[in-house]
């Protein structure tokens, strides 16, 4: 970047929701929506982990319903999300079909933009080619599953999902599958709240080990993170959580969590949703940017910086006003480099922390 500071890889965003149903480009400037190519460049965002998540059929049609009578979708979403506080009004798992139709959506959508990039934009399956795209300016997008909702308890879909670059899962969202459940949208709360990996999520997370696809712990219940934690021979790693004695939300990290992930030489990536960030819960865009700088300093301190990242949840949650999108990063990495962390460090939470575990996690 021109300003000195370093690239950013991202652990965390949900584009592609918004690209599928082409609302906007990823190639043209946009005033909606957090990541677009040229915010990215803006910003210093070279890549990052780009989530499929499936949206509950009903869900679906609730925000359709929206779309149809003039409705902000968005809005519609919110409102309906407040139920996944109660985990008594969680939907069923959804029908297998109906997940793999949609991820096939999803991920056909990201590989047209690599297609149609010319250059610009990059698939990446190893390290050394995220390596490469920091080196070259291409923006790198790594393949990720928000919910392991398209696997099948064979791992038949995992190998064709596995060919076409997927490379990171996280088991579950704020809700039940067939593999586990997550923690519910609540504050305050542990996120000790639920059951953990049932019989065919502990054989899914031998056979994602198998593959050395990086298993994501954010939104799963704390007897999960455990039960992972026993059966993994891979880095722990929390895409995009926060620390729990700072902001009291169950998708947050306790100490306990955090030193399990330092012991394993994972990471954890900074959630910049402002619920999950403030000591309140309050999802107020009026955040400071050093609410962002006193979990990365807390989390630096209990972990060590080696294993503190970032993981936005851009495009899919609200963000501190002051940052705003992906071209504010270089505020939150002024800030951080105010706050006494040297370019080194800068460089690690960036983007070296998430390629030395992908390396570690991929074997490549």
């Amino acid at each position: 970047m021109s300003n000195g500071l370093p690239l950013v890889f991202d652990g965390h965003n949900d584009t592609v929701m918004q690209l599928v149903r082409g609302e906007r480009s990823f190639f043209d400037k946009s005033e909606t929506g957090h990541i677009d190519l040229p915010r990215a460049r803006e910003g210093g965002l070279m890549g990052g982990f780009f989530a499929v998540y499936i949206i509950d059929p009903n869900v679906a049609e609730i925000m359709q319903k929206a779309r149809d009578e003039g409705r902000d979708p968005s809005q519609a979403l919110g409102e309906y999300a407040q139920q996944y506080a109660d985990p008594a009004n969680w939907p069923d798992p959804m029908p297998l079909d109906y997940a793999q139709t949609n991820a096939l959506a999803m991920l056909g959508t990201l590989l047209k933009v690599a297609k149609e990039s010319e250059g610009q934009v990059k698939i990446v399956r190893t390290a050394a080619e995220i390596e490469q795209c920091v080196a070259d300016g291409t923006f790198a997008i790594e393949l990720h599953f928000e919910g392991a909702e398209p696997l099948d308890t064979n791992g038949d879909a995992l190998e064709v999902f596995y060919a076409a670059g997927l490379r990171s899962v996280g088991l579950t969202h704020s809700r039940r599958n067939i593999f586990t459940e997550g923690v519910p949208f609540a504050f305050p709360a542990s996120p000790d709240t639920g059951a953990g990996l049932n019989e065919h999520g502990k054989e899914l997370v031998r056979q994602l080990n198998r593959k050395k696809v990086m298993i994501d712990l954010s939104h799963i219940t704390e007897q999960g993170f455990w039960d992972v934690a026993e059966l993994t021979d891979a880095p722990l790693v929390a895409t995009h959580s926060n620390a729990w004695n700072l902001s009291n939300s169950p998708r947050n990290l306790t100490d306990k969590m955090m030193d399990a992930i330092k012991e394993s030489n994972g990471v954890a990536g900074l959630n910049f949703h402002v619920g999950f960030l403030r000591e309140d819960g309050a999802n107020d865009a009026d955040t400071p940017i050093s609410t962002m700088v006193e979990h990365v300093v807390y989390m630096a301190d209990k972990m060590g910086v080696d294993h503190v990242a970032l993981g936005s949840d851009y495009d899919g949650a609200t963000m501190p006003a002051e940052l705003k999108d992906a071209a504010g990063l270089p505020k939150l990495m002024q800030a951080l480099a105010d706050h006494g962390f040297d370019n080194d460090d800068l460089t690690k939470i960036a983007h070296g922390n998430w390629i030395r575990v992908l390396r570690d996690t991929w074997g490549e």
